[in-house]
């Protein structure tokens, strides 16, 4: 793992995740590794997603099953306009299914799925696929869960981004696997496994994601995870970098050294970058606690 020094002053791209959910009958959670080669995060273990498409925000309404002012009101970012916010719900839509062949549309049929993938070979975009197989986007699947914003002095990265996480809940007829382009791997596995795997250095997670599952780590069911982010506005979260005695360490919002005075989501409040890995001051127990 490679610790980026550089400051980025660019603006964060608008981006989009898909944390998939399903009882198993414990909570498990879908995860992807990237292709050792990827520009961002090669090697690591993720949550489906990607940036936000220009076409993205101009898919027309009558392919949402709700209205667009819903889909803005649910995120909670009044500086964003009804497109921007309608946008995002279908990046997440749209990388569900072009990372892990999961078409959350309807209605749904058996074919559908490889319909909408040929007309994409053939140069429409996503939503003019959707169009021509009279599809219709299940936004009401996926409910917005985080928001996380890179810092200017990304951890791994020389880029900045502006991600939402939605969260839905994977149905029986839905099958998830990698695409074996962006992706190399995947597997079910549940928060605090995976968590476990990460410190035993089985897995390669980045910060948002090591949060994320410590977060989801805190839930025993697919419904309690659902209920909380239909409970409250996504928490937006931005770590701020410091170094301490020659450690790089990210404060969350909640620690003395945040510019937040109040935690915004459950978890470690910071994160020393030691052992070639994120990790905080108590070990994997700080990461697993409830």
């Amino acid at each position: 793992m490679q610790l980026n020094d550089d400051v980025i002053t660019t603006t964060p791209r608008p981006a989009a995740t898909v944390v998939m959910l399903r009882q198993a009958p414990e909570l498990e959670v879908f995860m992807l590794k990237r292709h050792a080669d990827s520009a961002v995060l090669g090697g690591a273990y993720v949550f489906p997603g990607g940036k936000v498409d220009a076409a993205d925000a101009a898919t027309p309404p009558a392919l949402f099953d709700q209205a667009t002012r819903q889909l803005h009101q649910a995120l909670g970012e009044p500086e964003l306009s009804p497109e921007q916010a309608a946008g995002l719900y279908v990046a997440v839509l749209r990388e569900a299914f072009e990372e892990c062949g999961v078409l959350l549309a309807q209605p749904s049929s058996a074919d559908a799925g490889a319909q909408v993938r040929a007309l994409i070979a053939q140069g429409q975009s996503f939503a003019q696929a959707l169009q021509s197989v009279g599809l219709q986007l299940q936004t009401r699947r996926v409910q917005p869960w985080t928001r996380w914003i890179t810092s200017i002095m990304p951890s791994l990265t020389n880029k900045r981004f502006d991600t939402r996480f939605f969260v839905t809940a994977l149905e029986d007829q839905h099958t998830a696997v990698h695409d074996n382009v962006e992706a190399t791997e995947s597997l079910w596995i549940q928060p605090r496994q995976a968590l476990q795997d990460y410190w035993d250095g089985k897995l390669y997670l980045a910060p948002p994601q090591i949060m994320s599952l410590a977060h989801l780590a805190r839930h025993t069911t697919v419904h309690s995870v659902l209920q909380e982010a239909a409970s409250r506005p996504p928490p937006a979260v931005m770590s701020a970098p410091h170094t301490i005695d020659g450690v790089r360490m990210m404060a969350y919002p909640g620690d003395p050294l945040h510019p937040l005075p109040k935690r915004l989501i459950p978890g470690p409040l910071r994160m020393y970058f030691r052992n070639q890995r994120f990790e905080p001051e108590g070990g994997l127990d700080e990461l697993l606690q409830g």
